[in-house]
C-alpha cells in the first residue's frame, strides 16, 4: 500500500485553509442582505446567528481548493471601509483578523459573479460530520420572498427609472394611457398633483399599471450591473387601491394585496415590527433624497416619502405596482421614515 506524503497533506490543508476574498456585504439592523429575510433578526437566524446590535461583516471567498465560503466576522468597521473603498474604485485588501471570525459557513447565500484566481472554479466544499447544509442563492427561475426582496432591492436602486414609466397627470375624458397615473392611496382619489380636479361625485379610479420586474444581476455581485432598461407599462389589470373597497382575490384585484400591505404598514407605526423591517438610506450626494424599504409576511414596498411608492407581492410574480400619493400616503410615508432605522 502506498504511503502518504506528509509534505503533500501540508500543502493541502494549507490551501484549504486560505481564504480569497471576492466580495463582502454588511448585516446590520440597517443594512442587510434581503434575500436573507424581511428584517435583521430574520437575517440572522438565516445563518445561525444571534442578532447582535453591532451587526456583523459578511466576507465571502474561497479556499485554495476553490470551494466557497461565506466568513462572518464582527469587525463591522473594516469590513465598512472596504465596501465603502470598492464602491468609490479603490483597491482595499480586506484581511478581518483571525480573532474576529465569528463563524465560517459553506456557500454562498448571495450570487458572486467573480472567481478566485488559480484556484478550481467555485464548489461546494466537502461535506464534514455536523457542518450545516452549504448557503445558496436564490434561484432566478422561481418567484418567492427572497426574489421579492430583491425585486424591490432593485427598483430602490433604480429608483429614476422606474418613476418615470409613471405619470402624475390624470388625463382629460377619464382614459388612463399605458404609464399613466397610478391609483392613489386612500379612498380612489385622483393624485394630489393630478391636472384635472376631482369632481364632486366620487371619482372613478384611474385602472393601475402593474409593471414587470426583469431579472438582473444582484447587487452582491461584483461586476457592474447593466444600465437600467425602461421597465414597460403592463395591460390595466383592475382596480386601484381604496380603503373602502372589500377585499378580493387577486384574480379579480391585485390591489387587495397592495391595500393588505399599507394596512399592516399603519400597523407598523401603532406597534413597531422587528428592527430592520423599514430601513431608510439615503446621502448627500444625492441631494438628501431619503428611500424607504419596507417589509412584511408577503409584500415589500419602496417609496420616497416626498413622492409615491412602488410595492411588489408574492402572488403577482415580477410585477411592480405603483401607488400614487393621496390623502393619506404622504403622512404615512413620513412616519415611517421617522421610525425607520439608517445606518450609521
Amino acid at each position: 500500500m502506498a504511503g502518504t506524503d506528509p509534505i503533500a497533506e501540508a500543502e493541502a490543508e494549507g490551501a484549504a485553509d486560505a481564504l480569497f476574498v471576492l466580495t463582502a456585504a454588511l448585516l446590520t439592523p440597517a443594512r442587510f442582505p434581503s434575500v436573507l429575510g424581511d428584517d435583521y433578526p430574520a437575517a440572522c437566524a438565516a445563518l445561525g446567528l444571534l442578532p447582535d446590535a453591532e451587526g456583523y461583516g459578511l466576507v465571502f471567498g474561497q479556499d485554495g481548493l476553490g470551494a466557497r465560503w461565506t466568513v462572518v466576522v464582527d469587525d463591522v468597521s473594516l469590513v465598512a471601509v472596504a465596501i465603502a473603498s470598492w464602491d468609490c474604485g479603490m483597491a482595499y485588501d480586506l484581511s478581518p483578523d483571525e480573532d474576529s471570525v465569528v463563524a465560517g459557513l459553506p456557500g454562498w447565500p448571495l450570487a458572486v459573479a467573480t472567481r478566485a484566481p488559480g484556484v478550481p472554479d467555485p464548489h461546494d466544499p466537502e461535506p464534514q460530520e455536523g457542518d450545516p447544509a452549504p448557503l445558496v442563492p436564490p434561484s432566478g427561475e422561481v418567484w418567492g420572498p427572497a426574489q421579492r426582496r430583491l425585486g424591490a432591492d432593485e427598483v430602490a436602486h433604480q429608483w429614476a427609472a422606474w418613476r418615470s414609466q409613471v405619470t402624475d397627470e390624470e388625463p382629460a375624458g377619464g382614459a388612463t394611457p399605458s404609464g399613466g397615473a397610478p391609483p392613489s392611496e386612500g379612498g380612489g382619489a385622483p393624485p394630489e398633483r393630478a391636472a384635472a380636479p376631482a369632481p364632486a361625485a366620487e371619482p372613478a379610479e384611474p385602472a393601475p399599471k402593474a409593471m414587470t420586474w426583469f431579472e438582473r444581476p444582484s447587487r452582491a455581485q461584483t461586476t457592474p450591473a447593466p444600465a437600467p432598461q425602461a421597465p414597460p407599462a403592463a395591460e390595466p389589470t383592475g382596480a386601484g387601491p381604496s380603503d373602502a373597497a372589500p377585499a378580493a382575490d387577486v384574480a379579480s384585484d391585485p390591489y387587495a394585496g397592495v391595500r393588505r400591505a399599507l394596512d399592516e404598514l399603519r400597523g407598523y407605526l401603532e406597534e413597531p415590527p422587528p428592527v430592520g423591517r423599514v430601513r431608510s438610506t439615503g446621502t448627500e450626494a444625492e441631494g438628501g433624497v431619503r428611500t424607504l424599504r419596507a417589509d412584511g409576511p408577503g409584500w415589500s414596498l419602496v417609496a420616497r416619502p416626498d413622492d409615491m411608492a412602488f410595492v411588489l407581492l408574492d402572488e403577482l410574480p415580477r410585477e411592480v405596482l405603483p401607488v400614487a400619493r393621496g390623502p393619506r400616503l404622504p403622512a404615512l410615508l413620513e412616519g415611517l421614515d421617522a421610525m425607520a432605522v439608517r445606518p450609521t
